[in-house]
């Protein structure tokens, strides 16, 4: 992700559709602060399944209700 500041966005507002096919978003900062991010609209990205998500979760050693049950009990 490329930064430019204020200034600099300005002097390339007429290269900026090619700035974001290149780099995807740009940070806009002040006094070098980030104060916005500019991405492209049509840019989507993939809504990630329940399976995928599923697979990058650890295994459970136990079962939740046994877990819910101590710390309900634990009370």
């Amino acid at each position: 992700m490329k930064k430019l500041s204020i200034r600099e966005i300005r002097q390339s507002l007429s290269q900026l559709d090619h700035l974001l096919a290149v780099e995807g978003e740009v940070m806009l900062t002040r006094r070098g602060e980030p104060i916005a991010r500019v991405v492209q609209v049509n840019r989507r990205r993939p809504i990630p399944s329940h399976r995928d998500l599923r697979k990058g979760m650890r295994k459970m050693l136990s079962g939740s209700e046994k877990l819910v049950r101590e710390g309900r009990d634990s009370r």
